[in-house]
């Protein structure tokens, strides 16, 4: 119940002190709050939500979703027989709109739910002046809180090198570029990790011509089973994306409207806009931290952290989410930062990080992972055998057009315990999590061969790629 671990802290100002009002920080100063301790979220920017709600993840998901509505490419997909009127008159207006409207949304829950814990909330910019006080920079002048615990939640930065002529008009970066002010007729995106990728799909569907700059072989490598891996740069290719890989950039340069982007193999790829989507840091500049004895690596990140309590160098605080560095996922920070919290207070209510963690990529195709990799068994000497159904074999992929969507399983051999789940296709972020339950319980192969699924349902597809994968099996039994 709310309030059993209450234990006022009359010296202190707070109980906690929370630097950064994203994901991680919300929920872990809701985690105190709930169980009685007096919290303070401080945010510098005028809304709540961090990049998660403000710049990033929903926003850059939400257009994805806009750009499949409005430029009728999910239409596309059930053309046959059919007459697609195709919405070829897109503005940035109504493609922003979807946007703002989930992001003003989000924005007021966040407050709704410090207010609906009591949880005060000052905005302005933060320093740790010593392990208890920190120190407020606002229109207001400077005032100093203290706190018994701080939880440092600050998030993560895009990486801004010289070499590129930022400007925010033709030359963006992951967050300044949702200040586009037009549609642009055509894009280079440096850089083929996810958010590059979910950028270069999102603009493809809108028919912009996309140039994706990459360093490596293969597109999110090496994130993803190979094989999921493949078929997603054969459908990016197939959409029209215009992959250089093997490339990093000598030079960009800005000439009026021309923005031309000069590759180390002396390549030109000539836009009139360009996405900057390689790496983040942590935010940590001007946090203080290091004259406290808190290391901060290469890339701005929170160094040292402890992987199960979350906690830094200096007893009395804490660190969480994207500012420690990878996996730096929304889901995993919101975790972490209640983890910290509950270590800081000693609650027993939470004491360790789930051990299996989902991974969902929003291009398109929408790709989703959990577990074992292919190589990932290789590579350690495990025996397994893989299950596969294709979108198209079942009545739901059928229906809703996309037939060229994939589950892969990956049992251990002989024993048919199921190690990996990666799914490549729509809903695949929603679909993975069938395979993660299986997954955190031990389950296998039986799990799916005997659960009754749905019809017509895209998820009917984990019993069919285990019927896959029996055969398999039961050649080597």
């Amino acid at each position: 119940m709310p309030g059993v671990y209450n234990n006022p802290m009359t010296q202190y100002d707070y109980d906690l002190v929370v630097i950064g009002g994203g994901p991680a920080g919300e929920k872990g100063a809701a985690q105190a709050a709930y169980f009685g301790h007096k919290v303070v979220v401080i945010e510098a920017y005028k809304e709540l939500g961090g990049h998660c709600i403000n710049w990033g993840t929903l926003a850059s998901k939400t257009l994805r979703e806009s750009a499949l509505f409005l430029s009728g490419f999910r239409n596309r997909q059930l053309g046959e027989g059919l007459h697609v009127k195709f919405k070829a008159d897109i503005t940035l207006a109504n493609f922003m709109h979807r946007t703002e409207v989930v992001q003003q949304r989000e924005q007021a829950r966040a407050i709704a739910n410090l207010k609906a814990h009591g949880i005060d909330r000052v905005t302005g910019t933060a320093r740790v002046a010593d392990p208890h006080r920190v120190v407020i920079s606002h229109y207001d002048g400077e005032e100093d809180i203290t706190g018994k615990f701080i939880l440092i939640a600050t998030g993560s930065i895009p990486a801004r090198p010289a070499c590129i002529p930022f400007n925010d008009v033709s030359v963006f970066d992951s967050t300044t570029v949702l200040n586009m002010t037009h549609i642009p007729d055509a894009i280079a995106v440096i850089g083929g990790g996810v958010i590059g990728c979910e950028y270069s799909c999102l603009f493809e569907a809108l028919g912009v011509e996309v140039h994706l700059i990459y360093s490596g072989r293969q597109l999110l490598d090496p994130l993803l089973d190979e094989e999921i891996g493949s078929i997603f740069n054969q459908r990016v290719e197939s959409m029209g994306v215009n992959l250089h890989f093997n490339e990093q950039v000598d030079s960009c340069v800005v000439d009026g409207r021309m923005v031309t982007t000069t590759l180390k193999s002396g390549t030109q790829v000539k836009t009139d806009t360009v996405l900057y989507a390689l790496g983040r840091s942590g935010n940590t500049q001007g946090l203080g931290l290091e004259a406290l004895g808190i290391s901060i690596g290469k890339y701005g990140h929170i160094d040292a952290v402890d992987p199960i309590e979350f906690q830094t160098q200096v007893p009395s605080i804490y660190a969480a989410g994207d500012v420690i560095g990878p996996p730096a996922l929304v889901s995993t920070s919101m975790e972490q930062a209640r983890l910290a919290v509950c270590h800081a207070f000693d609650m027993p209510y939470k004491t360790r990080l789930a051990p299996i963690l989902p991974t969902g990529i929003y291009t398109i195709p929408e790709i989703a992972m959990v577990g074992e990799t292919e190589q990932g068994c290789r590579d350690v000497g495990i025996s397994y055998v893989v299950g596969r159904n294709r979108y198209g074999a079942q009545a739901r992929g059928q229906i809703i057009g996309d037939t060229e969507g994939w589950i892969k399983l990956i049992f251990e051999a002989p024993s048919g315990k199921l190690l990996g789940v990666h799914i490549i296709g729509e809903l695949a972020s929603e679909l993975i999590h069938v395979g993660m339950a299986c997954l955190h319980y031990g389950g296998d192969i039986d799990f799916f061969i005997h659960s009754v699924f749905n019809y017509p349902t895209l998820g009917d597809g984990y019993k069919y790629a285990a019927y896959d994968a029996l055969g398999k099996l039961n050649e080597m039994r």
